[in-house]
């Protein structure tokens, strides 16, 4: 991978690992485009620049953090079973998920389908938890199990975390806030957890890489998050259903 290659990805993580489309899943794709090889180092650096992305959010909401800290309580909770989940299948996720594009356009289907029924259903019932704060451990818990499904490229932890919270009673706002909220420990686990076991491994020329992609996901989260917060207010989630679709079924139309 070379330095324009990193870029990019970095651009592609930025914009989408907050929006209900799967990061993971569209740097599997454009990598794949890109003809990138999924080596060890491509696919530790698909996981650890997401940490750039999420200091996008600590940099945006850390008043916030540190004033409501029973917010992390909350986090907390829901963070349990994907930390269950990511470290128990750790090999199977690396070696036979990241980087699959069958499975990867497959859960962009179903996921897409899920967002627009849910919406179509759900969408107009107004949310009466309005504030993270007031929101149960039991719920938060319910919230961390949706997302820790999203180890699967192509679902996307932004869907499954803000679908849960709409599911549990969560406003709009409060959903994606949360959803957000719960990044911060879930990204900076899963590269710490890369990290520890590839990090040696790397040369100065791959941690350069790593360092442009660090970097470009942070600058590119700054801007996206503050228009999905505006979007998300005044919009359903069905325009990203049909999104995730066209682009599973355009790649695989094209690059089969």
């Amino acid at each position: 991978m070379n330095l324009i290659q990193a870029a990019i990805l970095a651009v592609v993580e930025g914009v989408t690992e907050f929006l209900p489309v799967s990061s993971t899943g569209h740097l599997v794709l454009v990598s794949k485009i890109l003809a990138i090889a999924q080596t060890e180092f491509v696919k530790s650096f698909e996981i650890a620049i997401q940490s750039g992305a999420i200091l996008a959010i600590v940099w945006l909401y850390w008043r916030k953090l540190l004033v409501k800290r029973q917010i992390w309580w909350r986090v907390g909770v829901a963070l349990m079973p994907t930390l269950v989940v990511g470290w128990g299948f750790y090999k199977l996720i690396k070696v036979w998920l990241i980087g699959n594009t069958g499975v990867t356009l497959a859960a962009l289907v179903v996921g897409g389908v899920l967002l627009i029924i849910w919406e179509k259903l759900y969408g107009k019932k107004p949310g009466k938890i309005k504030d993270i704060e007031e929101l149960s451990l039991a719920r938060a818990a319910i919230i961390g199990v949706g997302q820790s499904v999203a180890v699967i490229p192509g679902v996307s932890r932004a869907a499954a975390t803000i679908l849960g919270g709409l599911g549990v009673g969560l406003t709009r706002a409060a959903a994606v806030e949360f959803s957000f909220f719960l990044a911060v420990p879930t990204m900076a686990a899963a590269t710490g957890l890369e990290l520890m076991k590839h990090g040696a491994s790397f040369t100065s020329q791959e941690l350069g890489v790593l360092g442009v992609g660090f970097i470009g996901a942070l600058i590119t989260a700054l801007v996206a998050v503050k228009y999905f917060v505006t979007y998300v207010k005044h919009h359903s989630l069905v325009g990203f259903g049909v999104y995730r679709i066209v682009v599973a079924i355009g790649y695989w139309l094209m690059v089969r």
